[in-house]
Order: structure tokens, then sequence, then C-alpha cells
């Protein structure tokens, strides 16, 4: 994404709304986050780690439950931070951060750790630097991230109904593979897995959405209320897609790993 794309203030707002609702319709985040963490050297003993965009604290617990180390719990949204902190563990540290500028000393960190949170970044390759920079050397950056693909179904939908921004834009594979390549790491690999979940009726879906503060963050939204004739050619449109299981959304989630 670049900055016209999305907006900062916009992120941090929506997911500070979302705090109190996000762990209740999570799986795929958990799923996805699991997956993640599964994916770590098994070499690995980090002494200094942190979870950038660590939401609500789910997988910073589990960071400090596999390495019995504290952790840096890194968010936008100081509603998140609030409720992660209200959460435990004790030892960990919560710090309103943002993943292009953190306030974290250079050579600092045996693992920067990062669930489903840099595609809110303006820029990536940024984000990459900092992470880069802060970073010891022989240490991991683990992240994961949505890329093009991710709930083209909605965006096919709308497309029939207006020629608005609905759906979140996500990069394509290549421009992501071709910033990994760029971003300086010692050696990198990248794995994308399609997640395809399913919902009994339209409504389900958004209203997941909006209680995970991800609904759609771009400019070129649509200001006011979505009007209940445009609603109807929605669910038409998206009804096209129904499977068995119902009606599908898909998640395209790269899985990365960068050594420095």
């Amino acid at each position: 994404m670049n900055a016209a794309a999305i907006d900062k203030r916009a992120v941090a707002a929506s997911f500070s709304r979302a705090a109190s609702t996000y762990d209740q319709v999570a799986e795929l985040q958990r799923q996805v986050g699991s997956n993640l963490l599964a994916r770590l050297p098994e070499s690995l003993r980090p002494r200094s780690l942190a979870d950038l965009g660590c939401g609500t604290g789910y997988f910073t617990r589990a960071l400090n439950a596999r390495f019995g180390r504290p952790v840096l719990g890194l968010d936008i949204a100081e509603g998140m931070l609030r409720y992660a902190r209200a959460q435990g563990p004790e030892q960990a540290a919560w710090i309103t951060a943002d993943a292009e500028a953190l306030p974290l000393r250079g050579r600092s960190q045996d693992l920067v750790f990062s669930s489903l949170a840099l595609q809110w970044c303006p820029d990536l390759g940024r984000a990459l630097a900092d992470a880069r920079r802060v970073l010891l050397p022989g240490g991991v950056m683990a992240f994961n991230t949505l890329v093009e693909g991710t709930l083209g179904e909605l965006r096919d939908a709308w497309e029939q109904v207006d020629g608005y921004v609905h759906v979140n834009r996500f990069m394509p594979l290549a421009q992501l593979q071709s910033l990994l390549s760029e971003a300086g790491f010692a050696r990198w690999h990248c794995e994308v897995e399609p997640h395809v979940l399913h919902y009994p009726q339209l409504s389900a879906l958004t209203h997941e959405l909006k209680a995970l503060g991800a609904h759609n963050l771009n400019a070129g939204r649509p200001g006011g209320l979505t009007g209940r004739a445009r609603l109807r050619a929605l669910t038409a449109a998206y009804e096209t897609h129904r499977q068995s299981a119902g009606l599908p959304a898909t998640y395209q989630v790269a899985q990365i790993i960068l050594h420095k």
C-alpha cells in the first residue's frame, strides 16, 4: 500500500475501536499467526524479542510462553494496547509504535514477529528497513501479510454495484517479493497460504470485518451509509459466488521469514 491508499490515523482509530470485539472473531488471525510461529527456526533462542502490531496481545503471550522471555508488545492503536495490558502477561512491555519508525535501539532485538499488521503500512519497504535496523546480527524477522486476491469475491461483487473503493487493496505478490529482495537481509523465504472462509450470509462477513477493525480503510471509499438498494444489489452479486459450504471469502496470506 502507499500513503495515498491508507491513513495511519484511520487504522489506529479503527483497531482501537475494535479492541473489545477482536478476539471474538479472530479465528483466521489466530490460525495464520500460529502458522507463522511454527515457521520460526527450531534453533532460534531469542533473548530479546518484539511483537510488532501486537493487537490484543494474543501472540505476545504465545511468544512469552514459547521462549520464556519478556516480550515487547508494539502497536499503533492505543486502544489495543490498553486491552492487551489488561490481559497480561505482567512481564510484557506495551508500547505505542509506528512500524515505520520503531522506538527501539538499533541492534537490540533477536526476533521481530508480526502477524497480519504490516499490510496496513503505507510504506512496507520503510517498515522492513526499520525492522532490520533494530535486529541484532543473526536476528530473525518473521511476519505475514495479506496480498492481492484477498477478499476478491467481495471486491468483484462491489464492482458490479458501483465504482467506489469498498474493499481494502493489498499488494501484488510480485511487488512484495521485490521489496523483500531489496530489504538488505541475508536471506528470506516467502510462501503464500490461501485460506477460504465460508459464511451463511453476507452480513456475517461484513459484521466480522467491522468487529476486527479491518473494514474498508482505503482512500476512495464512499462516505455516508450504504443504501438499501445497493445492499440488495451487493447481496445478489455476492450470491453468484455461493458454494455448498456457504459464501466464500478468500484470504491470500504471505508467510515470510527473513534473516539478518
